[in-house]
């Protein structure tokens, strides 16, 4: 990440790095710094904060730096100051490295939330660590604690990290948004999420459990989803003449994050969970997804009859067909074989917990996780 970002810096007059909390954009904005001429304010230090009083009158003297401004989600309004003075440095002839945006939120509410820098800015999201950029061998204790550099690195404290993380989370950063949702009810639905990880979003079931209406339950999810926290897994849209499941799954992002709320602390309590299933999955969901080119689509397709598979990604127009398994002797199930019968994808895939890569009958190919993200890494 650190070179595509200075690459890009070279080229457009701003980038916005995007990604949770605690997941390195200010390390990695620090290191970056180094190759430029740069200064750093923080938008949630009220020194920093008093420094931009005369916004306008900050940027012109340092029009030759670039500008870092970290947690850019407290202070929206700065986006039409920023675009405003991208477009006077255009007309000056000075283009590009004038800003790195660092912010906790999503690109979609980032630009809800701001005047449009369309054409002036390139969003980039810092996943936290991938199987593709630690130790092969490390694999459990990424699944287990997570790839929030803090939760992964030190395990001695991991746990009690990731607990501190999901209450200041609750705390501090969702009622910074403006977001007036008790705390408790928002955590009573973060980890009911987690209860229901990997599977259809029910927005009736869970606002009864809740005791709330279905609206405040779909708001609530987005929320979860804008801070990047939650992934919803859209279904499958084309028309193939079946009943198509339409309601989206929705996996916790982060498998630390998943397995802290349900309480599980260890990698035995963790393999003998009922979870441990559905955390494989969208631990492997997660890593593809994260590690997949910037323009792949990804689904899940199942039908009402049964046929399913877990991730369907598209890639250069052509349908990648994923299912994913945590034994070690995997098999396609039935309804994966009816899925693909329906889909005709180019490729199918069974990614699983072991190190051999080999080929089943019917052009199925079983790979360890590792290795597809090697490989999407090239495109």
């Amino acid at each position: 990440m650190y070179t595509v970002l200075r690459n890009i810096l070279k080229q457009r007059e701003a980038v916005v790095l995007l990604g949770p909390r605690q997941v390195g954009k200010t390390t990695l904005a620090h290191e970056l710094s180094k190759s430029f001429d740069s200064v750093y304010l923080d938008l949630e230090s009220p020194s920093d904060i008093a420094k931009l009083a005369d916004t306008g009158f900050f940027f012109s003297e340092h029009q030759n730096k670039l500008i870092i401004l970290d947690e850019v989600q407290v202070k929206p309004e700065i986006f039409a100051i920023i675009r405003g003075h991208i477009d006077r440095s255009r007309r000056n002839g000075r283009r590009y490295g004038q800003f790195l945006l660092l912010g906790s939120a999503s690109e979609k509410l980032l630009r809800q939330s701001s005047e449009s820098l369309a054409g002036r800015v390139s969003y980039q999201e810092l996943s936290p660590l991938l199987l593709n950029e630690i130790e092969e061998e490390k694999l459990s204790e990424l699944w287990l604690r997570g790839g929030f550099p803090d939760s992964f690195l030190f395990p001695d404290i991991s746990y009690g990290w990731r607990q501190d993380f999901i209450r200041t989370y609750l705390e501090r950063d969702i009622p910074a948004l403006g977001i007036r949702t008790p705390a408790e009810t928002l955590r009573r639905f973060w980890t009911m999420l987690a209860h229901n990880h990997s599977q259809r979003f029910n927005a009736s079931q869970l606002a009864r459990s809740l005791g709330i209406n279905g609206q405040s339950v779909n708001r609530y999810l987005d929320i979860f989803v804008d801070l990047m926290l939650v992934h919803r897994l859209r279904s499958w849209h084309s028309n193939v003449g079946k009943r198509l499941i339409k309601s989206p799954k929705v996996y916790v992002r982060d498998s630390g994050i998943l397995h802290t709320l349900l309480g599980i602390e260890s990698l035995d309590s963790l393999l003998g969970h009922p979870i441990a299933g559905a955390s494989w999955e969208g631990f492997v969901i997660s890593n593809i997804i994260a590690t997949a080119p910037r323009n792949t689509l990804s689904y899940f397709y199942r039908t009402r009859a049964g046929a399913e598979i877990d991730l369907i990604l598209e890639v250069d127009q052509k349908l990648w067909a994923i299912e994913v398994k945590r034994n070690s002797a995997p098999a396609a199930s039935k309804g994966f074989y009816i899925a693909c019968e329906d889909l005709k994808p180019h490729r199918k895939m069974i990614i699983y917990s072991g190190q051999e890569a080999y080929n089943l009958k019917d052009d199925i190919q079983v790979l360890p996780l590792l290795n597809l993200l090697k490989e999407l890494k090239t495109l």
